[in-house]
C-alpha cells in the first residue's frame, strides 16, 4: 500500500503527498490544515521564519513565515538561499560501489573500438542555410535506403553564419563531435560556401572514416548530388550488431519538466542505472549545471581527485557568472511547470535532479562541445535547456539517452531517448511519449523497477525503438551565447 505522505530523510522538515490529500487527514503523526496536490510538500514539524526548510536530509531554501505542521509548504512560504560564486573545499566522502550488475547488448562496433546503439546515415548541415537541403536529401535517402541502414537523418540548425569568437566554436565544435558519433555509420556534412562555419574548418574536428561533403553553391543540383553521396556512405556502413557488455554503453542523464515525483522515483532510479553502468567500467554523463546549484557539493565530494575537484568547481562558478553577467539571479529557476508540479525552489529541484548521477566517482570534467575521454561519471558544460544540453550530450558521446520528465514532452534527439516518467499518471496519459514508467518504484520498490530498467535500456540498445523514434523526433539545438552579425 502506498502511503499517503512520504518523507525522504528522517532529518526532514516536510514530507510529500504521494496523492491528493483534503484538508484533515492525517498522515506521519500530522493532520492537513488545508488541502495539498499531489506532488506538493506538507510540513510534518514547526518550522520557524528564517529557519531552513529541509528535504532529501537537506536545504532546500527558508522559510519566509512560520510554518505549523500540516501547513503546505510551498513558494508562498519558503524562498531560496542560493547566492553567487561560492567557497568550496576539497572534502572527498567515502564511496559505495554499485550493487547491481546490469545485461549487455547488440551493438555496432567501430573501427576505433566504439560500440554504436544505432548504425546510421547522418546529414549535418554546416549553417542555417542548408538546413532545408540536408531535409530534403535524407527524406529522399531514406525512402531509397533506409533499409539498408537504421535510418538516414539531418540535423537542421538556425546557426553556422553570423557569429564570432566562442560561439562561432561552440557551433563548430557540437556539429563536429555530431559527427565522431559511432551511432553514425556515415556521415555527409553539407555546406552553403561563404557561411562562417565552413566545411574545411569542420573537417579538423573530425576523425569518421565513412565521410562525404558537399559544397551546396558549387552543385549544379545539390540535392541529387546529396543522395548519390548518400548512397556511398550506406555501402560503406554496412554492418551487423554483435554482442558488448554493459561497460561498452554511454548513458546520458537528463531532467525534463520535473515534479515533486521526479526526486523520488525517476531521478534516483536513473542513478541506479548510472551506477551500474560505471561500476561495470562504462562512462555516464551529467550536464544541466544550473539544475546542480544548490546541491554542487555532493558531486564535489565525489571527485576523483584535486583536479577534477578544481574543474567542477570552475565550471559551477563560470556558470553563475555567465548568469550574473546577464543580470540574472542564479536562482531563476524551478520553471512555471516545475512549481506546478510541487518543486519550490532551484535548491530542490537541484538536489532531486543531482540524483541521476548516482553515487558515481566524477571522473572527468569537459566543456561544451566536448567529448568523453574517461570510464566513470563526467561532468558536462551545458544549460539546463532540454533540447541543448541533450544535443550537448549526444555530441559528448552519449549512445543513449536517460530522459526524466514529471510532465511530459515529445522531443527525441540524434541518439534514443529514452522517456521515464516520474509518476502513472503522465505514463498512463502520455503512452505514445514515455517508454518507462518510474511510478513503479513507490509500488513494487526500488530494485525491481531497477531491474526492469535495464532491460529496456538493454532492449532499445539492441535496437527496439523509443517512442520519440517511432514519432520521428529528432532535432538538435546549439547553445547561443555570443554576438550575432
Amino acid at each position: 500500500m502506498i502511503p499517503a505522505l512520504f518523507r525522504i530523510d528522517p532529518k526532514d522538515s516536510t514530507a510529500t503527498a504521494l496523492r491528493d490529500m483534503a484538508a484533515g487527514e492525517a498522515a506521519l503523526g500530522v493532520t492537513l490544515s488545508e488541502p495539498i496536490g499531489k506532488g506538493h510538500k506538507v510540513a510534518v514539524k514547526p518550522i520557524a521564519a528564517g529557519e531552513p526548510v529541509l528535504k532529501f536530509g537537506f536545504p532546500i531554501g527558508v522559510a519566509t513565515r512560520d510554518i505549523a505542521p500540516g501547513e503546505h509548504v510551498h513558494v508562498h512560504n519558503v524562498a531560496t538561499a542560493l547566492k553567487g560564486n561560492g567557497d568550496y573545499a576539497f572534502t572527498p566522502a567515502a564511496h559505495a560501489d554499485a550493487a547491481i550488475e546490469g545485461p549487455g547488448f547488440l551493438g555496432y562496433r567501430r573501427a576505433n573500438g566504439r560500440v554504436g546503439t544505432r548504425n546510421e546515415i547522418w546529414v549535418i548541415p554546416t549553417v542555417g542555410c542548408v538546413a532545408r537541403t540536408a531535409q530534403k536529401i535524407a527524406e529522399r535517402a531514406e525512402k531509397l535506403h533506409g533499409g539498408k541502414v537504421d535510418g538516414v537523418h539531418a540535423f537542421p540548425h538556425p546557426f553556422g553564419c553570423s557569429q564570432l569568437g566562442d560561439d562561432l566554436q561552440g557551433t563548430r565544435a557540437i556539429l563536429s563531435a555530431l559527427a565522431n558519433h559511432p551511432n553514425a555509420g556515415g556521415v555527409l556534412i553539407v555546406g552553403l560556401g561563404c557561411e562562417n562555419n565552413q566545411i574545411k574548418g569542420m573537417l579538423e574536428g573530425i576523425d569518421h572514416p565513412n565521410l562525404r561533403t558537399l559544397g551546396a553553391q558549387m552543385a549544379s543540383d545539390e540535392v541529387e548530388e546529396g543522395l548519390a553521396l548518400v548512397e556511398e556512405l550506406v555501402a560503406g556502413a554496412q554492418a551487423e550488431r554483435t554482442p558488448a557488455p554493459l561497460s561498452e554503453l554511454v548513458l546520458g542523464v537528463k531532467c525534463g519538466g520535473s515534479d515533486g515525483f521526479s526526486g523520488l522515483t525517476a531521478n534516483p532510479l536513473v542513478g541506479r542505472m548510472a551506477d551500474a553502468v560505471t561500476a561495470a567500467g562504462g562512462t555516464a554523463i551529467l550536464t544541466e549545471i544550473p539544475e546542480i546549484f544548490g546541491a554542487e557539493q555532493l558531486l564535489m565530494e565525489r571527485a576523483q581527485d584535486e583536479t577534477v575537484f578544481d574543474g567542477i568547481v570552475e565550471l559551477v562558478n563560470d556558470f553563475k557568472a555567465y548568469f550574473t553577467r546577464h543580470g540574472e539571479p542564479v536562482s531563476e529557476n524551478p520553471s512555471p511547470g516545475n512549481i506546478a508540479g510541487g518543486i519550490t525552489t532551484l535548491e530542490e529541484k537541484s538536489l532531486g535532479a543531482v540524483q541521476k548521477a548516482g553515487h558515481a566517482i566524477v571522473t572527468d570534467v569537459i566543456p561544451y562541445g566536448g567529448r568523453v575521454r574517461r570510464k566513470g561519471l563526467t561532468l558536462l558544460e551545458a544549460p539546463g535547456n532540454d533540447a541543448v544540453s541533450s544535443t550537448a550530450l549526444a555530441a559528448a558521446g552519449a549512445t543513449a539517452i536517460l530522459f526524466t520528465t514529471g510532465r511530459g514532452t515529445p522531443l527525441g534527439f540524434p541518439v534514443p531517448t529514452i522517456k521515464i516518467a516520474s509518476n502513472h499518471d503522465l505514463a498512463t496519459r502520455k503512452p505514445g511519449w514515455i517508454d518507462f514508467d518510474a511510478g513503479q518504484v513507490l509500488e513494487d520498490g526500488m530494485e525491481s523497477a531497477a531491474d526492469a530498467l535495464l532491460d529496456t535500456i538493454a532492449a532499445i540498445a539492441s535496437g527496439r525503438e523509443t517512442a520519440a523514434e517511432r514519432n520521428g523526433e529528432r532535432e538538435i539545438a546549439i547553445w547561443k551565447r555570443g554576438v550575432t552579425l
